[in-house]
């Protein structure tokens, strides 16, 4: 063998074994690169961008749980960062997927932050960042939710609950034509269309009010309410009704609790209570409305001496149409659709329902709702100006409608 030939072969094992070399070194660096990725915990660049511009609650994750990054609306679930993510079954989601490595969707019901009592349903989905890192990306879908219940609920008891003062009003009609010549029928049959008239209006009016609440969650419109005003104002609007009945009145409880909410809505939950009451009352009887401060939340009471609920019937005065009792209801012109606003309006507030009854002794409904501090005397003095001027605009369209009805002002 030749000098050139050897010194040829010795070239080529000296690339050969460069090359090999070269790829071991771009292994091992590559394989470190991962292994340091799969360690670490920093949020890949890019990402916080990405989280700024979403308009769903998302955040990023470590196998601690502790929260890294979040978008902007994250903050409404007390998602922040620096802080460990609280919710055990968001945590056991990016924990699965971690280990996974395969993306995963559930659907669960988490609360807001500072509203506790006022879960909502969500879909989150979990995708893993690496061997350490997991993104939440958590979609609110409450109001779909409730869109959704209200268009099968809205056919399904309207059609049921409106054939009856229909087919009644179908009816008597057909009796005032036969009784043409009979002033005396004519004027009973009148009467009596006139009530189902009544019954069929104020019907209407209540579906229209309960699928409002449960159509939009309308948070963003809320102000500071006194709660003392909406009992004054619950009582006052149903005194005549309580005369009426022989039912006594009574007020007690602390003052000066505030929440944040739609005082109309809640001087019609609270009032739609003072009714019920009335009516399952005897007479002579009392009815009490109290309000307990208690920490974070403020309580409004209505008790009355009553029948009382049943307990088979206590899990279920809160559905819509339903009556515990049939007969009085049809008698006191009851549409089923009080108790039912009054949870859905609580609801709408961040807050809940209790109930505590006996046959015999009577029921007491409370509505739990979150308290807030009392505004500032300069920030309440605008807020009852806002009501004064809303007060004024429904007056003035009112007595319009009045005009042009033909009737006196």
């Amino acid at each position: 063998m030749t000098t050139g030939s050897i010194a040829l072969i010795a070239l080529a094992v000296g690339l050969l074994i460069g090359v090999g070399l070269s790829a071991i070194i771009v292994w091992a660096y590559r394989a470190r690169a991962q292994v340091v990725e799969a360690a670490s915990t920093l949020v890949p660049q890019g990402t916080e961008d990405v989280l700024d511009s979403m308009d769903d609650a998302a955040c990023v994750v470590d196998a601690s749980g502790l929260v890294l990054a979040t978008s902007h609306p994250a903050a409404r679930f007390g998602i922040d960062v620096g802080a460990v993510l609280e919710n055990t079954e968001l945590r056991q989601l990016a924990r699965s997927v971690r280990a996974s490595g395969v993306a995963a969707t559930e659907t669960m019901r988490i609360t807001r932050s500072g509203v506790g009592l006022d879960p909502r349903l969500v879909s989150a989905r979990a995708s893993a960042l690496g061997g350490q890192l997991t993104l939440l990306v958590i979609r609110d879908v409450t109001e779909q939710e409730r869109l959704d219940q209200v268009r099968r609920d809205f056919v399904a008891n309207t059609s049921h609950e409106l054939k009856t003062p229909v087919g009644a009003v179908s009816l008597l009609a057909e009796a005032i034509e036969s009784a043409a010549d009979d002033p005396a029928q004519v004027r009973i049959f009148a009467s009596r269309i006139s009530a189902e008239a009544t019954r069929l209006a104020q019907l209407t009016g209540r579906i229209m009010s309960l699928s409002r609440l449960q159509a939009s969650d309308g948070a963003a419109d809320f102000e500071a309410v006194a709660v003392d005003e909406v009992i004054t104002a619950s009582i006052e609007g149903h005194a005549v009704q309580a005369d009426s009945a022989g039912v006594e009145l009574v007020r007690g409880g602390d003052r000066g609790a505030y929440v944040r909410g739609d005082a109309q809505i809640l001087i019609e939950a609270v009032g739609n209570l003072v009714a019920n009451a009335i009516v399952y009352s005897p007479r002579g009887s009392r009815v009490g409305v109290g309000v307990t401060i208690e920490g974070e939340t403020v309580s409004i009471a209505v008790s009355d001496q009553g029948i009382g609920i049943t307990e088979a019937d206590r899990e279920r005065v809160f559905e819509r149409f339903y009556r515990a009792d049939e007969a009085r209801s049809r008698r006191t012109g009851g549409t089923g659709l009080g108790l039912s606003i009054v949870k859905h309006a609580t609801q709408r507030h961040g807050g809940e329902v209790r109930l505590w009854s006996r046959p015999g002794r009577g029921s007491t409904f409370t509505m739990v709702l979150p308290r807030i501090d009392a505004p500032a005397p300069d920030a309440e003095k605008k807020t009852k100006k806002k009501k004064k001027k809303k007060r004024a605009r429904t007056a003035l369209v009112t007595d319009a409608a009045r005009i042009r009805n033909g009737e006196n002002a």
